[in-house]
Formats: C-alpha cells, structure tokens, sequence
C-alpha cells in the first residue's frame, strides 16, 4: 500500500485514470498488468517481499521476461515518504523503472531522487487537456540500471597492433619437397 494513507479522491481518479491509459497503449508491444487504486493484480517478486507497481510490463515472448516497471504518481503523492517507500524499492528490481510525474513535479521528484540515490530509467511528466492527457518523455537514461552494473564486467578491450607478415616455415626435416607448378605464359591475342 502506498505511503499516502488517504489520497484525495479527485487525484485517486486521476491516477487511476492515466494508469488505465498507459495500459491500453502498452498492451500493443507488451502483456501488460496494472494495479489500479489497491488492486494487487501485478505483482514482482516472491510471494512475502513481492511489489505491486502500478504497471508491470512483460515481454509477448515465453520467458516473460519482466521489460518495465512504471510507476505512476499525482501532486500530492511526489514526496520523500513516497520516494522512500516505493521508488526506491522499485529502483533497485533488475527492469528499468518508469516515473510518470505531473508536468509541475518533475524539478521536485528529479531532486528527490538525486538526493536519495534512486536510478530511474525514464522520468515522464503528463498533463492534462479537456479530456485529453499528454505525456512527454523529461529523461531517458543511457546507461544500464545499478543491477546490472554488479554483474560481471565485460573485459576491457585491448588496442591490437596492425597484423604482422609471417615468415615461411622450414619444412621439417626429412618431408618431401613438393614440385612448385610455374604459371604458363599467357598468350597476347593479335591485333
């Protein structure tokens, strides 16, 4: 459950609103699962320390292979208790971690990631128009996520010399010389 035991009822239809969106247009490239408002539908992990994000996004493949976790919040739920208790947790999954802000959130929800070490993958901001709701991708990040950075390393790549010529071996003692076929001339055509 998160952090904000009683989430206005304006902002928790809002929410779940852009999750039901988001859902809808991920289901195209991936097996998409949400959990709305206290829904527990989606759950990563084993069974007693398992997380429910608001969305988990699946590879169609047969490994299942999780590809996303995103996380959605409003205006009153991009705080430090929020951060601590559900971005970091979510940060630290081997998936890349999604943050959808509010357009007026983003400066506040970077600074509290920064402050608390917490690696997000994509940072996205949403506003709404009428009925409309636009999303802006803020920040992608380029590297791959702490998870995989503890993993073995690859190798450092060495700077190779430019290939060198190979002398002739000597025939080992007592082999039998080949005869070397000499190329027959070739014939000028006549004018």
């Amino acid at each position: 459950m998160s952090p904000i035991l009683v989430r206005p009822v304006r902002e928790q239809l809002e929410h779940d609103r852009i999750i039901r969106l988001l859902h809808a247009k991920s289901r195209r490239r991936f097996e998409a699962g949400m959990n709305p408002g206290n829904e527990k539908n989606a759950g990563v992990g084993v069974a007693p320390a398992s997380v429910y994000p608001d969305l988990v996004l699946q590879s169609l493949e047969r490994g299942r292979k999780i590809e996303a976790i995103v996380e959605v919040e409003t205006g009153e739920s991009v705080n430090h208790l929020e951060a601590l208790a559900q971005w970091a947790p979510f940060a630290r999954l081997r998936a890349p971690f999604h943050l959808y802000v509010p357009a007026g959130m983003v400066d506040v929800a970077r600074r509290l990631c920064e402050d608390n070490q917490i690696v997000v993958n994509e940072f996205w901001s949403y506003h709404t128009i009428g009925d409309e709701v636009r999303f802006t991708l803020v920040h992608r990040t380029r590297e791959a996520p702490a998870a995989a950075k503890s993993r073995v390393a690859a190798p450092a790549r060495r700077k190779t010399a430019p290939p060198v010529k190979r002398a002739a071996r000597p025939a080992a003692k007592g082999a039998a010389k080949r005869p070397v076929k000499k190329a027959a001339p070739r014939r000028q055509k006549r004018r």
